[in-house]
């Protein structure tokens, strides 16, 4: 399994760091993967969903420890890209905070290093949120 595509929404909010959106092999995605900020540092929140009895239950998620390490390592890695472009001041590369990466295949079929690009992308968490979620895998090439 490969990912083939990160598409990073940073916003600027206490906790909340930025949403993502993960697509894998070219095939499955799986939205609102939260970048949190911990008292021990940035971690990830999978995609979850409010139960009757009021806890939180993930709707996708890992099944063990050296995945989730795995997803957790490329997400924040490339949320770090994001802020990295951000504090250079590079603006073309920056853009408002939405970093896309997409991973190409050679002729061969074997995937190669994934290459970045980066689009524009609202400041205002609710731009964010509404960008974030009409994002779908209808979208998806």
């Amino acid at each position: 399994m490969e990912i083939t595509e990160i598409k990073v929404f940073a916003v600027t909010e206490e906790k909340l760091k930025a949403f993502v959106s993960v697509v894998f092999d070219q095939c499955f995605m799986v939205n609102d993967i939260k970048v949190i900020q911990g008292k021990d540092g940035l971690f990830i929140s999978m995609p979850s969903r409010r139960k009757k009895n009021g806890d939180y239950k993930d709707v996708a998620h890992p099944l063990n420890n050296e995945t989730r390490r795995w997803l957790e390592d490329r997400v924040l890695g490339e949320y770090q890209k994001v802020l990295s472009a951000r504090v250079a001041g590079d603006e073309e590369a920056a853009g408002d905070g939405v970093a896309v990466v997409r991973a190409a295949a050679e002729a061969s079929g074997s995937p190669q290093s994934p290459s970045i690009s980066l689009a524009q992308a609202p400041r205002r968490l609710e731009d964010v949120e509404e960008a974030h979620l009409s994002d779908s895998f209808w979208s998806v090439p």
